[in-house]
């Protein structure tokens, strides 16, 4: 199955991710117009403690309008590594440098319309250690057990899909 983009035309420059007018050639020849999402790639950190919990963080995200909890992520700076981006996320959003970071995976966040990958890892050995918050940022840091944690995925009170695609990836390594 081959499809093949014929032309790019960028319509919107913002902030946090551009947008693409393409054209594509699809595999039975006709043409079709798409939109695409330009995205810095980005990070999610499982950070469990020594004593088992797993540090979250809760905030209002405009998407859902509403408080979302989830795992400490951010966007990747130009020319940063996932694991420094990791590092630095860690400590901006919940004050903690991760003595070992493991990377589990990375995932596409939505690939039919955005290029964004987010690279995800297992943060232990937490030490304290902060750095400045982004000014934009108001977050609170929740500590749960990880039985407290299966609960509420179960139940459907977790709804970031970063943060479940972690738990996924990191359930191995949690006890």
């Amino acid at each position: 199955m081959t499809v093949s983009i014929l032309s790019r035309k960028t319509v919107y420059t913002g902030r946090a991710f551009d947008v693409e007018k393409l054209q594509v050639s699809l595999p039975d020849g006709r043409v079709s117009a798409y939109d695409l999402v330009n995205h810095k790639n980005s990070v999610t950190i499982l950070p469990l403690d020594s004593d088992g919990s797993i540090v979250f963080v809760s905030q209002f995200r405009m998407g859902s309008d509403s408080l979302m909890l989830e795992l400490p992520a951010g966007v990747m700076d130009d020319g940063e590594s996932p694991d420094a981006a990791a590092a630095r996320e860690v400590r901006e959003e919940i004050g903690m440098a991760a003595g070992s970071l493991k990377m589990l995976g990375s995932i596409y966040v939505a690939a039919g319309y955005i290029t964004e990958i987010n690279h995800i890892f297992l943060a232990t050995e937490l030490t304290p250690s902060p750095l400045e918050m982004d000014e934009d940022e108001f977050l609170e840091v929740k500590r749960f057990s990880i039985g407290e944690v299966r609960k509420m995925v179960k139940a459907g009170e977790m709804n970031d899909s970063k943060s479940l695609n972690a738990l996924l990836l990191a359930e191995p390594y949690l006890k």
